[in-house]
């Protein structure tokens, strides 16, 4: 028997996937829990396994699709398994309609199509060639958005009548739509209308009526009782301001309607730009007094997205994808929502590097390597105690500051696919050798991409040593939902002032962004002060 497999829940609010690579190929036998492809998540890759003993029989998904849960990518052949639902035929029919699914991924000049295997269903649906469209997500590929315009521009190209359709009809947008009147014209309110809602092609009714009126319609909230959706993408959701229940989708889940993050984001974009179109066609309007619909398109068009980069001779392009995309998000999330103020301040850390060099041999004779990270970080929680402000979350939609009990610090870490922040547990109640060995332990496992998503998660307070790689001073990021970073810089020997002389000293260079929506200006010059303190004499944390 046929046995489907749909990409599984690999970790929690996780969503998608992107495919990294096939483990396994047509006619290959595999056996229980072997692992048959990786998945690359938010800030992981993880094996996938097989859920059987069998024979692979298809493989319907290709590296670089981003594969929501839940989606079919692999099917087995299984002996004796008896069927769980589908007959034989309706079977065999699925498997040819997936095979068709794989086929189409490449275009007719032998190079692959990069599509989402939902993509490639609706492409399938609308009768629309996939290996023809154009596409404008990540690395050119072939998003949901670019099949519908495919396929709407095939109907506007071709009237029931065998005649041309007019300019009118032909000049239709994914995004934003006008609405011809009678003779021609409208007003600019009605002329200006963004049809993110979808079209049920199976229905009769609303054909005719996109048929009747020129245009598939306008803005329309959803308006659902009940959307499934990723923990994640909701708080996307709740960041852009937009009703999750409002977003119009085509995916269903368990008999509900799913909604992803980005149909979430190109609902509210497509808002923004309607409502942009809306008050630059008023305002070409008024000067001009033209309201005619081809005033309101021109508008439209101006007010669309971020241009896009044009590629020169010897340019190359890497797909915005998989960590770094999450990475990207997060970043642009943190900058846009919290306001950062970054305080400088600089350590004399001469009695620090003394301290070290004389537990470091001690420290490698248990087996551990002694950085000066463990210091750092017994010195940030030492100081939070006395400054627990800048150990807090904004939960905005309660309107509350929550102090944290934890004393959580993740530690950046720059790896091959990008910064990662592996969170250590309860540093204040760790000593100097557990913390090293702790930190050592998770940041290679982070470099190696082997870390859990756990190992990420619960951080109150992030640590950032740029100095590793040079630098004195930084603007760190962030790490949203928290409200402090601290960035480390290179320690050197600097010339310094003391008592009408200039030595020699050991200096150390803090950086430290906060949220300024909770910690003042104020709150973090005092905590950098309580923090150089116990960096400058380190055997105050004996007292700790």
């Amino acid at each position: 028997m046929v046995r489907e497999f749909k990409l599984p829940d690999v970790g929690e609010g996780v969503a998608e996937g992107e495919l990294l690579e096939w483990h396994v190929e047509p006619g290959d036998t595999v056996s229980e829990d072997g692992v048959v492809a990786e998945v690359e998540t938010d800030k992981a890759v993880v094996d996938v396994p097989a859920p059987v003993d069998g024979t692979v029989r298809e493989l319907l998904a290709e590296p670089g699709d981003v594969v929501p849960v839940g989606e079919v990518i692999i099917t087995f052949d299984v002996e004796g398994e008896a069927p769980t639902g589908a007959s034989d035929s309706e079977q065999d029919a699925t498997a040819e309609t997936e095979t068709e699914a794989a086929e189409s991924s490449a275009n007719g000049q032998g190079g692959r199509v990069f599509a989402a295997p939902s993509a490639r269903r609706l492409a399938r649906e609308l009768g629309v060639d996939i290996a023809a469209v154009d596409g404008s997500g990540p690395g050119g590929r072939v998003t949901e958005s670019d099949v519908r315009t495919a396929a709407e521009g095939d109907e506007s190209g071709t009237a029931e009548d065998g005649e041309a359709s007019d300019d009118g009809n032909q000049l239709k947008s994914a995004v934003s739509r006008i609405d011809d009147g009678d003779d021609g014209k409208s007003s600019v309110g009605d002329g200006l209308k963004s049809a993110v809602t979808r079209v049920d092609d199976d229905s009769d009714e609303a054909g005719d009526a996109a048929a009747a009126s020129g245009a598939a319609g306008a803005v329309e909230a959803a308006g659902r009782e009940r959307t499934l959706a990723a923990p994640a993408t909701r708080q996307v959701a709740a960041d852009l301001g937009v009703d999750i229940d409002d977003v119009p989708t085509d995916e269903v889940r368990d008999g509900q309607a799913f909604v992803d993050e980005a149909a979430v984001r190109e609902y509210a974009d497509a808002q923004q730009r309607a409502q942009q179109a809306d008050a630059e066609a008023l305002a070409d309007a008024s000067e001009a007094g033209e309201t005619g619909a081809a005033a309101g398109s021109d508008a439209a068009g101006e007010s669309g997205a971020t241009e896009a980069v044009e590629t020169a001779e010897g340019d190359r392009r890497e797909p915005y994808s998989g960590m770094r995309r999450t990475i990207g998000q997060a970043m642009e999330r943190s900058k846009f929502t919290a306001p950062h103020v970054t305080h400088h301040e600089k350590v004399d850390a001469t009695a620090l590097v003394e301290t070290r060099e004389r537990l470091k041999d001690r420290a490698a004779d248990r087996g551990v390597k002694l950085t000066y990270m463990p210091f750092v970080m017994k010195a940030v929680v030492a100081a939070l105690d006395e400054h627990p402000v800048l150990n807090t979350q904004l939960d905005e939609e309660s309107e509350e500051i929550v102090f944290k009990s934890d004393r959580n610090v993740g530690v950046a870490t720059a790896t091959d696919a990008g910064l990662m922040v592996p969170v250590v547990d309860d540093v204040d109640g760790k000593g100097l050798l557990q913390l090293a060995s702790e930190t050592n332990e998770l940041v290679a496992k982070a470099r190696e991409r082997s870390i859990a998503r756990e190992g990420m998660q619960g951080g109150t307070f992030t640590i950032t040593n740029f100095g590793a790689i040079g630098g004195e001073y930084a603007t760190p990021i962030v790490n949203y939902p928290e409200t402090a970073i601290l960035g480390l810089g290179a320690i050197e020997e600097r010339p310094v002032a003391e008592d009408g002389e200039v030595v020699a000293r050991d200096v150390l260079p803090l950086s430290l962004s906060v949220d300024h929506r909770v910690v003042d200006g104020a709150d973090a010059a005092r905590f950098v002060e309580t923090l150089k303190e116990y960096l400058e004499d380190p055997t105050l944390l004996l007292l700790e």
